[in-house]
């Protein structure tokens, strides 16, 4: 879970689900002060898990952006267009429905219109002083702990449109490396994060249980808008290093590394269908009924 919310592309919920405890997670949100002592054993091995994995990928990614910035955009692109089948298998096996295209097209326009906006304000252009942006990290905070509870939305997709990834990687590297010049705005960012998943997660349980087909129709409509305004702000990014063998091969690795998600979500899925601490309205919803 910890490189899928880190990685664009990736949905943390759907690896949740995948692996049998999405239901739970969203249950502590909704509820954090019921069952503490619960709550906290099944919350501390995950946040180990998902510190652990962010902290591998934010040291790795850093190096990366300063020196094939266009390419790892690239890489983003192939991990977005691989992931978009994933959401697809869930609409087709739920049922589409033609007035579902109306919430597609409303999130591939909102994707595409904030993509184009960032590249225009120049938020992406990866400058580290976009850290000291809080109003644009704080929007950042909350917009992430909405979409973290949605399925087949990807949270850093979000932060890359909104223009805070870049910055959040910068800041956590360097808070890894205990420099503590950037705590109070990733401490915002965290805090408006938290109080989007509250104020949210009881609303998208209920949205995706009862309402799945046109749920996940629209969050295929921004997927494939994201994939457009990334795509679109790669070609405004200045690289010397960059050639288009290597994004070509960024791509193709992309893709793959979707792939190989969506085989392990799909082997995990199977071990855990017939969860028993997962309730029945929740197994319907993931499979596919859905009230008229």
């Amino acid at each position: 879970m910890g490189i899928s919310i880190v990685a664009p592309g990736f949905s943390g919920s759907l690896v949740a689900i995948a692996m049998g405890i999405y239901h739970e997670f969203v249950r502590i949100i909704a509820n954090p002060l019921k069952k503490i002592k619960q709550n906290i054993i099944f919350c501390l091995p995950l946040g180990i898990g998902l510190i652990f994995a962010g902290v591998l990928f934010v040291i790795t990614f850093r190096q990366l952006f300063e020196s094939y910035e266009k390419a790892i955009y690239l890489l983003f692109v192939g991990l977005i267009a691989g992931s978009i089948p994933l959401v697809l298998f869930e609409v087709k096996k739920i049922g589409f429905k033609p007035f579902y295209l109306i919430g597609a097209i409303c999130a591939l326009i909102l994707a595409v219109a904030i993509g184009v906006f960032a590249s225009g304000a120049g938020l992406m252009s990866g400058d580290t002083a976009s850290v000291s942006d809080w109003p644009g990290l704080a929007l950042g905070g909350f917009a992430a702990g909405v979409t973290a509870l949605i399925p087949g939305m990807s949270l850093a997709t979000v932060l890359i449109l909104l223009g805070v990834y870049s910055p959040l990687i910068y800041a956590a590297e360097a808070l890894i490396r205990m420099d503590l010049s950037y705590i109070i705005p990733i401490g915002l960012f965290f805090i408006c994060m938290i109080f989007g998943l509250m104020s949210t997660a009881k609303g998208i349980k209920y949205i995706f249980e009862r309402f799945p087909g046109f749920a996940n129709t629209t969050v295929l409509g921004f997927q494939a808008g994201s994939l457009i305004s990334i795509a679109y702000q790669s070609q405004k990014i200045t690289d010397s290093n960059f050639t288009w063998l290597l994004g070509v091969v960024m791509i193709i690795i992309g893709l793959g590394i979707s792939a190989l998600f969506i085989i392990m979500g799909k082997v995990m899925n199977k071990s855990e269908t017939a969860d028993p601490e997962i309730p029945e309205d929740f197994q319907n919803a993931q499979t596919g009924t859905e009230e008229p």
